[in-house]
C-alpha cells in the first residue's frame, strides 16, 4: 500500500516536471509569437500606410502633369452632349466649328473634377481642387483642407497627410499646394494671383479600409500557424522528455528503490554520455563504495561486539568470583578444621550451619544468574497479591532492625499473577531499599491499589537515594554501587526483566539523601488457564523519572 502510494506520488512529480517544461516552452513560444504578431501588425500597417502615401503622391504627380498638359494646350475641347456640361466660370465656355458642331472647353479644374468622378466610381478614391478663395463654391474647403491651406501659407509645407474616417470608411487624406505658374496667369491673373502664389491645393482621398482586412487576415494566419507550432513543439518536447529524461530517470529511480535490498541492481541503469548517464555511473560507483563501507562497518561492529562481550565477561567473572570465592574460602576453612578435628562434635555442630549458609549464598548467586539468563514462560494463577507482599516483607523483617515498615495495601482480591515473579520483584526492590537505609535507618512505605485495568505496587524508602549520574544504569546487569562481595548487580536487572515479561512497567523516582520510590505497574490478567509470556511494553527513558 505504502509502495503504491509512493509510486503514484513519484509519477505525479514526474508528470508535473513534464508539464513544467511544456508550460515554460509554450509560454516562451507564445510570448515570441505575440511579439512577432505585434511587430508584424505594426510593420504591415506601416507598409500599407506607406504604400497609400506613395500612391497618393503618384496620383498627385499624375494629376499635376495632366493639369499642366491641359493648361499648356489652353484647355481641352470635347463635343457638347446632354451629359457634357458647360463651365459657367469660363469667359468662353464653348466653341462652334465650321461644321456647326459645338465644342465645350475643359480647363484643368474641370478635367480634375471629371477624372475624380471616374476614379470614385471605380473605387480608386476621389480628389478635387480647393481654395480658401474659391471661384466655384463647390471647391470650398472642408476642415482638413482649410487647416492644411492655412499651414501651407504660414509654414510653407510641401504636403500634408492624415488618416481619418470619411464616408463611413477609413481613408488617407493627402493635400499639396498648387502654386501659380507662368501658364496659369492667363486665367488666374485677373483673380489677383501672382507668379509663385498659392492659389489653392489639390486634395486627394484614398480609401485604405482594405488594409485592415488584409492585416486582420495576416494576423489570423500568424496566430493559426503559431498555435500549430506551439502544439507541435509541445508534443515533440513531451516525447523527447519522456525518451531522454523521464524514462531514464524512472529506470534510475527503480534501481535506487531496489537498492540495497537487491544489490545486484537487477533494474538496468540508464546509459549515455550525458548528465543522466553520468548520474547513473555516479550512483553505481556510490553503491560500490557503500557496499565496501558496509563490509568494513560490519567487521568493525563484529569486533566491537566481541570486545563488548569480553568486557561483559570480565565484569561477570569478577562479580561471580567475589560472590562465590568468599563463601568458598570460608567453606574450605570449615572443612579443613573439621578434617583436623574429626572427633570434635562441638566444632562440627558450629561449622555445619556455616557450611549450609555458604552453600545457600552460592546457590542464590547462581539462581539469580540463571533467572536473568533464562527466558522461561510465566506460570499464572489466581492469588492474593496483598498477601504475597506481606509474606515478602515478613521474610525481610530480620534485616529491618532500625527501619520502620508502613504497609497500606488496597488491592483486595485475587488476580492472575506469577507467584515467583511477584515475590522476586518485591524482595529485590525491598532489599535495595533496606540496604539504602542500613547506616541511618528510616521508613519503608509500601502501597498497593487497583486502578482501571492495572495493579500498582509502590515501594518507597528514605535512604541515601540514587544520583543523577547512575540512575539510568540501575537496570544494567551486574551494575552495582555496593562494595565487592556485597552484591552482584543482578537484582534490579532481574526485576526489570520480570516486569516487562508480565507486560508491565517500572518507574523510579529518586533524589540523593531524600530517598527512592519504585512503582511497579502490572496489567490485570483474567485468564490463568494457560502458560503466558507477554510481550514487554516499550518504555521511555528506561522507566526512570528523575
Amino acid at each position: 500500500m505504502h509502495a503504491a502510494t509512493e509510486r503514484n506520488i513519484n509519477q505525479g512529480v514526474k508528470m508535473k516536471l513534464q508539464y513544467k517544461f511544456i508550460i515554460v516552452i509554450g509560454a516562451v513560444l507564445t510570448l515570441t509569437y505575440m511579439t512577432i504578431l505585434y511587430y508584424t501588425s505594426g510593420l504591415q500597417n506601416d507598409l500599407v500606410i506607406g504604400q497609400a502615401r506613395h500612391q497618393a503622391r503618384m496620383l498627385h504627380r499624375q494629376l499635376i502633369l495632366t493639369r499642366e498638359w491641359v493648361s499648356d494646350h489652353h484647355g481641352l475641347f470635347v463635343v457638347k452632349t446632354d451629359s457634357v456640361r458647360e463651365n459657367p466660370f469660363l469667359d468662353y465656355p464653348n466653341l462652334e466649328t465650321n461644321d456647326g458642331v459645338t465644342l465645350v472647353k475643359r480647363n484643368p479644374a474641370m478635367v480634375t473634377r471629371e477624372l475624380s468622378e471616374y476614379a470614385d466610381k471605380a473605387g480608386f478614391g476621389w480628389f478635387r481642387v480647393t481654395s480658401l478663395k474659391p471661384v466655384n463654391p463647390l471647391n470650398s474647403p472642408d476642415d482638413f483642407e482649410k487647416f492644411s491651406l492655412t499651414q501651407f501659407e504660414e509654414e510653407n509645407l510641401p504636403e500634408r497627410m492624415e488618416i481619418m474616417k470619411s464616408r463611413g470608411t477609413k481613408v488617407l487624406r493627402y493635400i499639396a499646394p498648387l502654386k501659380v505658374k507662368e501658364n496659369c496667369l492667363t486665367c488666374h491673373a485677373r483673380h489677383g494671383y501672382s507668379l509663385g502664389d498659392i492659389r489653392g491645393a489639390l486634395s486627394i482621398t484614398i480609401p485604405i479600409d482594405w488594409a485592415d482586412t488584409v492585416i486582420k487576415k495576416n494576423n489570423q494566419t500568424i496566430i493559426l500557424y503559431g498555435l500549430l507550432s506551439i502544439v507541435s513543439v509541445a508534443g515533440v518536447v513531451f516525447l523527447l522528455f519522456n525518451v531522454l529524461v523521464a524514462n531514464r530517470l524512472s529506470r534510475l529511480k527503480l534501481a535506487m528503490d531496489s537498492y540495497p535490498a537487491s544489490k545486484d541492481l537487477k533494474h538496468p541503469l540508464p546509459s549515455g554520455n550525458d548528465e543522466i548517464g553520468h548520474l547513473a555511473q555516479g550512483f553505481s560507483s556510490l553503491c560500490g563504495r557503500l557496499e565496501h563501507s558496509e563490509k568494513e562497518l560490519r567487521q568493525a561492529a563484529e569486533q566491537a561486539s566481541y570486545n563488548e562481550k569480553m568486557a561483559a565477561l570480565g565484569q561477570i567473572t569478577a562479580g561471580i568470583a567475589h560472590e562465590v570465592n568468599n563463601p568458598l574460602g570460608g567453606l574450605r576453612n570449615c572443612v579443613k578444621n573439621m578434617k583436623d578435628s574429626p572427633d570434635d562434635l562441638e566444632l562440627h555442630a558450629r561449622y555445619l550451619p556455616l557450611l549450609d549458609k555458604g552453600l545457600q549464598r552460592i546457590e542464590q548467586t547462581m539462581r539469580q544468574l540463571l533467572n536473568f539468563g533464562r527466558d522461561n514462560p510465566l506460570l499464572l494463577r489466581k492469588l492474593d497479591v496483598d498477601a504475597e507482599i506481606r509474606e515478602c516483607f515478613a521474610l525481610l523483617e530480620y534485616k529491618m532492625n532500625a527501619i520502620e515498615l508502613s504497609l497500606d495495601l488496597n488491592i483486595a482480591g485475587s488476580y492472575c499473577i506469577d507467584t515467583e515473579a511477584i515475590k522476586q520483584i518485591v524482595v529485590n526492590i525491598g532489599l535495595n531499599g533496606i540496604q539504602a537505609m542500613e547506616e541511618r535507618g528510616g521508613v519503608m512505605s509500601v502501597n498497593s491499589w487497583k486502578e482501571d485495568h492495572n495493579l500498582y505496587i509502590r515501594i518507597r524508602d528514605t535512604g541515601s537515594g540514587i544520583s543523577d549520574e547512575i540512575i539510568n544504569k540501575i537496570y544494567d546487569p551486574f551494575f552495582t554501587t555496593k562494595q565487592v562481595g556485597e552484591g552482584t548487580g543482578l537484582g534490579l536487572a532481574v526485576t526489570y526483566s520480570l516486569v516487562r515479561k508480565m507486560g508491565g512497567k517500572i518507574v523510579v523516582e529518586s533524589s540523593p539523601d531524600v530517598g527512592t520510590t519504585f512503582t511497579v505497574i502490572l496489567p490485570i490478567e483474567q485468564c490463568c488457564d494457560t502458560k503466558l509470556q507477554r510481550e514487554p511494553v516499550e518504555l521511555s527513558d528506561n522507566g526512570v523519572t528523575q
